[in-house]
């Protein structure tokens, strides 16, 4: 890895070069950096938050909350935040 250059990094890991949506860690990102965020992306960061917790706490063993811990992952990584803006993510 200490071969490619960070610009070769960037270019192919990135969203903005691969087309990719801001996703829900995007925004925690843009938070923990000092960034405000609009009223509606911390309403869909806490419901986010409210389904994570919710799915993870239906598990009933070890290997299932694994596997479900590994795929809230993908979806806070490449998902796109404004889904959990819909109301079913908003009763949790």
């Amino acid at each position: 890895m200490k071969n490619l250059s960070n610009q070769l990094i960037q270019r192919f890991f990135t969203k903005k070069e691969i087309g990719g949506e801001i996703s829900v860690n995007d925004l925690r990102d843009r938070e923990f950096s000092g960034q405000k965020l609009s009223a509606e992306e911390k309403t869909a960061l806490a419901n986010y938050d409210a389904y994570r917790i919710s799915v993870l706490n239906a598990q009933e063993n070890d290997e299932d909350f694994h596997a479900a811990y590994r795929q809230l992952q993908v979806i806070a990584n490449l998902g796109d935040w404004k889904e959990f803006l819909k109301e079913q993510y908003s009763n949790l």
